[in-house]
């Protein structure tokens, strides 16, 4: 029902640990900069237009899978879509693929709540906003 998009990332020297592999925390990074990316590029609602409403997106809970290592220098892509969105949350699916394998190194979800920036506090998706996403 909804379409998935994908963003081309690369590995940075500070994303490595010190077991020569990229950090787990980056990760989250990794997936937040694709939506960032994507919003605007790809659904043509960036996150500024949600910060002129006086909204904001918090991650209310996220789950990842780490599959395989990636390293300095790997390009990979972050593939994500919405999985399912109602007045109070939005559901991402992820993946995050090495270019060069084609293999997927992590993959998993987070769920999205929308905020009133002034209060902090959750509200609910505008109806606009949700039939946005369906098309």
């Amino acid at each position: 029902m909804y379409t998935t998009y994908e963003s081309e990332l690369r590995v940075r020297p500070d994303d490595i640990d010190m077991f020569n592999h990229v950090h787990n925390s980056k990760y989250f990074d990794y997936v937040l900069a694709a939506r960032y990316d994507q919003m605007e590029r790809c659904y043509g609602l960036s996150m500024e237009s949600f910060i002129e409403r006086g909204f904001g997106w918090l991650v209310r809970s996220v789950y990842m899978d780490y599959k395989r290592a990636l390293k300095m220098s790997d390009y990979f892509l972050v593939r994500t879509g919405i999985k399912t969105i109602d007045a109070k949350k939005c559901k991402v699916h992820f993946e995050i693929i090495n270019k060069v394998t084609g293999k997927i190194c992590c993959d998993g979800w987070f769920d999205f709540v929308l905020i009133d920036l002034k209060t902090g506090k959750g509200v609910l998706i505008p109806q606009d906003v949700i039939e946005h996403y369906l098309n």
